[in-house]
Order: C-alpha cells, then structure tokens, then sequence
C-alpha cells in the first residue's frame, strides 16, 4: 500500500510539474532562460519518472506509447525500439491486449479524469501470471494541443500471494486452536486476562469460555504464579516460550489433576498451552515398574544382553552367560574380545567395528540399522560354543553413538543341522545330477523350469542357463507346447501321479521318445507349489521292441511257413489226423479267446493247436488208419507221438513254446496224463487248453475206428471231470462257447 500511495504522489508531482511548465512556456516570450528553465523542468520530470520503482507509461490520445520508463523495460521484458510509438495493445505480440485494461482506458478514465488502484490479473507469455495495481491521469497539453495518459503499473503478485498465506495461515491457525488436544487460552499482555479459550481446555477445566473470558489463570484454578506478570513478560519476550512443570490443576468440579503449562508468545496475545500430565505421570510409575520387571527377565533370559563402551569393553552382560559359557556375568564383565572370541571371530568384529565407524563418520547411515555375525566363542571349560549376535548402536538424544548393545544366542545346534542339511541337499543334488533320466521341475503358477538335471541337459541338448525361466512354448510346436500344458494342470489340479507312458518330442538332436512321471509338490496350506518331472528316455529301448517286433514277425512268418510245410506232411500221409488238428486248434484259440488270455497266447495255442499230433509221423500209417481197436502194443506207439512230435519242435525257433504245448497236450490235471504224468500247475495253460479241445473234437467227431459219439458226450466228459483231469476254467469256457455263443465244430451237425 505503501507503494501504491508513493506512485499516486509521483503521479500527482509530475501532473503539477507538467502544469508549472505549460504555464512557464506561456509566459515566456522565448527568451533563452525561460527556454532553459523549461528545459531543467523537463529533465527534472524525466529523472523522477525513471527513479519510480513502479512501470510507469506515457499514452498519446490514440494509446500510443509516448515513453516509458526503465523499470517497465526491465518488468516486462521488452525493449524501447519495440515499445515507442506502439500501439498500446499491439505490444509485446498483443500480449497488452487486456479486457480489464481496456475497461479502464476506454470506459473508466474518459469519466473519472484520474482513477487510482485499478486491479488487473493478466497471464504474459514472457512474464507468466501478474497481479496489477493501475493508477492512471489524463494530462490535457494545451501547448501542442492534445490529451496525454499517464498510466502508472503496481505489480503486487508477491504481495497478493503472501496475504494469502497469511490468511492460510491465520485458518490454520484457527483449526489448530479449536482442535488441539491441549487446553489452549490466549492471556492479553497486559494484566494477563483470558481472551480466548478453546474447546480442550473448556472440557479439561470444566470452564465453559464465557465463564473463563475476563478472568486470571488463578481464577480458573490454575494454580500458577504469575503475581509479577510483567517480569514474566520481559522473560518470555527474551526466551520465546516459558515451560512450567507439574503446576496442579483445579478444575471446575473440584478434581485435581497433573499438568504441565507453556507460556508461548504470540506478538499481541500470549498463548498458554494447558496439558494434562496425569495419565503421563501414571504411566511412567507403571514404566518404573515394567522396568524393574525387565530387568528380572533380562537376568533370567535364555539369551545374553551384552553392552559395550564405544572403547570395545563390556560394561554389562546378563547372568544368562552362565548358561551359554560358564561364566559369571561378573567374569564375563571383566573379560577382553580377545579372552571371548577366537582369532577368527575377532578379525571379523573388528572389520565390522571399522565399517560401522566409517558408516557413523559419513553422516548418511541409518541410525536404526543392525548387524547379525555369526561368532566363535570360549566356554569357561575350554570347548567352542557359535553364537549369533545382533549388535548395533546405544544413542544418546543427539542420535551420537555411546555404545552397542548385543542380543547373543547359541546357534551351535542349529549350525549343526544348518551344515547336515548343506551335506543332505548336496547329497541330494549329486544323486539328482547323475541319474540318467531327464529331473525338472517347474513353477505351479506359470509353469515355467526353475530346475533342471545334467541329464535333461542332454537330452535336450541346451544348457540349463538357457532353460530356466523359460516354459513349453518357448521350446516346442504350440500344439505339442498345449498338450504338455494341459498334462501338467491336470497333474496340479488332480494332485497326483500321473504315468505318461510315451511322448514323442523334438530335439536338437532329433525326435525322442519319452516315458514320463509327473507329481505336484505341495506346500504346507496343500497347494501345489511346483511340478516335478522325470523324464526316461525311452527312443533307443522303443527302436529295439520295433526291431524286435520285426524280427518276431518275420519268425512268426517262418514259424507260420513250416507249420503249413508240416500239416501239408500230414495231410499228405494221414488226412484225418490233419482235419482233427485243424478244428482242435480252432475251438482250443476259442476257449483262450473267452478266457482273456493274451493276444500272444492266443496265437501260440492256434499254431501249436494246428500240429499238435504231428509226432504220428513217426507212426506207421497202417496203425493211424487201421479201423478196428488197436492192440496194447499198438496203442503204446501212438501214445509215444507226444514225446516225438516236442523232439521234433523242440529245436525250431518260434515265440511261442510250441514244443511244450505239444510234449504236455496229454497231460491231466490229476497226473493220469503221459508222457510224464504231469499235475495241475506244472502244465502250462496252453496245453490244458488244448488237452480240453483235443478231448471235445476226438469225441465229437468219427474215429478210423468208431463212429462219433456226439456233441453232448464230449460235452457231459469234460464237465464231469472239470476240476480232477480237465482245467476248471478251460472246460468252463468251452461249455459256454456250445451252449450259450452258439460255436460249431467245423463239419458238425
């Protein structure tokens, strides 16, 4: 405002100035000291002009810039060949082009002749955002005949901003005192008496602030002495604030209570802070207490509370390090670090002790920080015990350190296990790195490999670096990628062992063919954490059963060619016997059919089935076909075709044990049987098969000399005698293969 009345007399001085020298100018008659008087009038107006530290701009009648001075140069950041002679809101790229400043030149002066403390707001490109006063005149020049603006520019954008802080300020100030939690009253300086009180303090005392309004501290039962308040006044205008502690209270009800009290002073008023300390006192008796409490604790602990001088001598340790190693707290109390660690363990705490020295020096380290050493310290019997310490600082209120303190407990056991488990988990990696099947393992979340074994290193033939982190579609089609994607969450989900017996995959080193087990590793709330894999490579074994498979079928095809070469012999020589072999080992591949045999077994009985008598080629025709009954000695020979059909087959290379089957078809369960009266298990199921099959045609069907005894004689043989000469199961199957499936010896009915 100061500032603001400064320009306005300047405005006026020039405004006089410019008068006295227009009537000067008509005065004269054009001597030369007249013309020199108005020339130093003239000069003396400019020097004012250019000392005003506020802008100042001289308009012709049509807003032309006549002049200006240097601080409008200099506050508006242009020069004088850009602002002479330019219209006024032309200037400064139409910056000047203002609504309000139009408002005043064209709308408010032409009225008013002078009009003083115009506010502007206005944002310049070059400057930023202004606040303005504009105090202008109109000068009427009656010497050249035309109206002159004066147009004087106050820039209060500080002044604006700092009044309102300060009305932030005095808001703020206002929230506080009506919601401090302390009793707040403001004392006026004189005698000091109550102007204000805040919500606080009227609950604290009891006093509402009409009653307290007028009154001393003493009236309101604060018991303070502030007799010779102007002493206190000289002191608190020295110090700032006055502390008084423990001053009793008494409140309006009559309770007494603790508090403590702060004169503040606030310029016109004082403001006297009223804290109830009550509730603070009782609970630092209850901390004395805790404390005595702790202490207890702390000389009964199972661990060592030990504190050290900043000279690294101890000047307390707990009586819990007799426990720990055999000592006094007395005699621990003595000792030196060199009495305490092993060389070892005191190159470390003092490398340690440096460190944090160094960190302290710097003024940039945590205060609050800790270490945790693992240390090496004597017993008193002589023996090494591993403790843990966590050390750092005791600070004193300036947060300087004077100490450290240490929390100790034995680790000697756990170091033991810590080292067992070290020598388990190497243990354990060993094994897994030499197995020879491919080990992963991948995360339960994104399933990607966190792990994996030398042997799927090489299977894959890729370093594990370029493994892990990494999951199925980064190495494999997005259609083999899926598949195993879907495995793995089945195996997650289902939380379980899944058995993948083959999975083809693409290599480095080509198609591999895989046998693979997944399990999902649980965590301790039962979810899956991660996927374990193992991974058998199973390509060349796979190479081998197709190579062995081949072979199998070219024996077969062999087997298949000589069998056809022998029943061709017998058929040749005994066509009977070829027909009655032929529907044998038809209905015996029936029965091992509906028994659920295997594929193979099936094959084997059908192929022994069909030159299971081939040992009659070592019998005389005549006999084979003779068509009465055969004498002993006859009937001898024909019983010897078992033993000579295996001498035959025994040496022929066959998947299947075709020289048994024939050798045993004779057989029964009961050892009744020939050639070696063989019992039960020890004859193989394809030869109780064929026995049973071998019994039902011969029955069923003509003899050279007999004729057939029917269907249902040979059915009624094998089931009274299922279970004693005939296998239980195969005479069961047989039964259900006529009498329920309809099957039909060939030839028959």
């Amino acid at each position: 405002m100061k500032n603001d009345q400064k320009s306005k007399q300047l405005v006026h001085e020039l405004t006089k100035l410019h008068s006295k020298n227009t009537t000067l100018k008509k005065s004269t008659t054009g001597k030369v000291s007249v013309k020199l008087a108005a020339e130093e009038a003239r000069r003396y107006a400019e020097s004012i002009v250019e000392a005003i530290r506020e802008p100042l701009l001289v308009l012709d009648g049509g807003l032309k810039i006549v002049s200006a001075n240097r601080n409008f140069y200099r506050t508006f950041k242009v020069t004088p060949d850009e602002t002479l002679g330019t219209f006024l809101y032309d200037l400064g790229n139409k910056q000047w082009d203002i609504p309000k400043l139009r408002e005043l030149l064209e709308e408010v002066l032409p009225e008013k002749e002078a009009f003083d403390g115009f506010k502007v707001e206005h944002h310049f490109e070059s400057i930023g955002y202004k606040v303005m006063l504009l105090n202008a005149r109109q000068i009427h020049r009656k010497d050249i005949g035309t109206k002159m603006i004066l147009l004087a520019i106050e820039d209060i954008t500080e002044r604006n901003r700092l009044e309102g802080l300060l009305i932030d300020s005095e808001l703020q100030y206002r929230r506080l005192f009506e919601t401090a939690s302390d009793g707040i009253v403001l004392l006026e300086k004189g005698e000091g008496k109550i102007t204000h009180a805040n919500p606080a303090a009227e609950k604290l005392l009891g006093h509402t602030e009409k009653e307290s309004l007028g009154n001393k501290l003493q009236d309101i039962g604060v018991s303070l002495d502030l007799d010779d308040f102007q002493t206190t006044m000289q002191n608190l205008n020295k110090t700032g604030i006055i502390n008084y502690r423990n001053v009793k209270v008494e409140t309006k009800s009559g309770k007494h209570i603790d508090t403590e009290i702060y004169l503040v002073d606030r310029a016109k008023l004082v403001q006297c802070n009223i804290r109830d300390i009550t509730e603070r006192k009782l609970a630092k008796k209850a901390l004395r207490e805790s404390e005595a409490k702790y202490r207890w604790l702390l000389d009964n602990m199972a661990d060592v509370i030990t504190v050290i001088d900043m000279d690294l001598h101890f000047t307390y340790v707990s009586p819990s390090i007799m426990r720990m190693r055999g000592y006094t707290a007395e005699e621990a109390t003595a000792q030196t670090f060199e009495q305490v660690m092993t060389p070892e363990s005191l190159q470390i705490i003092a490398k340690v002790f440096e460190e944090e020295m160094q960190l302290e020096a710097s003024g940039t380290a945590d205060p609050g920080r800790s270490r945790i050493l693992d240390l090496d310290e004597y017993r008193k019997d002589g023996s090494i015990v591993c403790m843990e310490n966590h050390l750092s600082f005791l600070r004193d209120e300036a947060q300087k350190a004077v100490g450290i303190i240490s929390l100790t407990r034995d680790i000697t056991e756990r170091k033991r296990a810590e080292e067992e488990i070290v020598r388990t988990n190497t243990f354990l990696d060993s094994i897994i790195e030499n197995i020879p099947d491919m080990i992963f393992l991948k995360d339960a979340r994104e399933l990607r490999f966190v792990r994996f074994n030398r042997a799927g290193e090489e299977l894959l033939g890729q370093s594990r670096d370029d493994l892990i982190g990494k999951n199925d579609y980064d190495f494999f089609p997005k259609i083999q990628a899926d598949f195993f994607t879907q495995k793995d969450r089945n195996v997650l989900s289902g939380k379980k062992l899944i058995d993948i017996p083959e999975e083809h995959i693409q290599t480095r080193g080509g198609e591999k063919i895989l046998h693979t087990k997944k399990l999902a590793l649980l965590n301790e709330k039962g979810e899956p954490s991660f996927l374990l894999g193992i991974s058998e490579d199973i390509t060349e074994r796979k190479r081998a059963e197709e190579q062995l498979r081949q072979t199998l079928e070219s024996l077969r095809k062999a087997v298949n060619t000589t069998i056809q070469v022998m029943v061709s012999a017998i058929e040749a020589r005994d066509p009977y016997t070829a027909g009655h072999q032929i529907r044998s080992a038809n209905l015996a591949r029936a029965i091992a059919t509906e028994m659920g045999l295997p594929k193979e077994k099936i094959d084997g009985i059908r192929m022994a089935g069909s030159i299971h008598d081939i040992g009659t080629l070592s019998i005389p025709s005549e006999i084979l076909t003779k068509p009465t009954k055969l004498t002993n000695l006859e009937f001898s020979l024909i019983k010897e075709h078992s033993q000579k059909g295996f001498e035959i087959l025994k040496d022929v290379e066959s998947p299947w044990p075709l020289a048994q089957i024939v050798y045993q078809h004779h057989e029964r369960m009961d050892g009744s049987g020939y050639p070696r009266q063989l019992k039960g298990k020890d004859i193989i199921i394809e030869a109780r098969i064929l026995a049973v099959a071998d019994v039902v045609e011969a029955m069923a069907s003509h003899r050279p000399y007999r004729p057939s005894l029917g269907l249902n004689s040979a059915l009624a043989e094998i089931e009274n005698n299922k279970g004693t000469i005939y296998d239980t199961d195969a005479v069961d199957a047989c039964l259900k293969l006529f009498r329920e499936k309809g099957f039909q010896l060939e030839g028959e009915g």
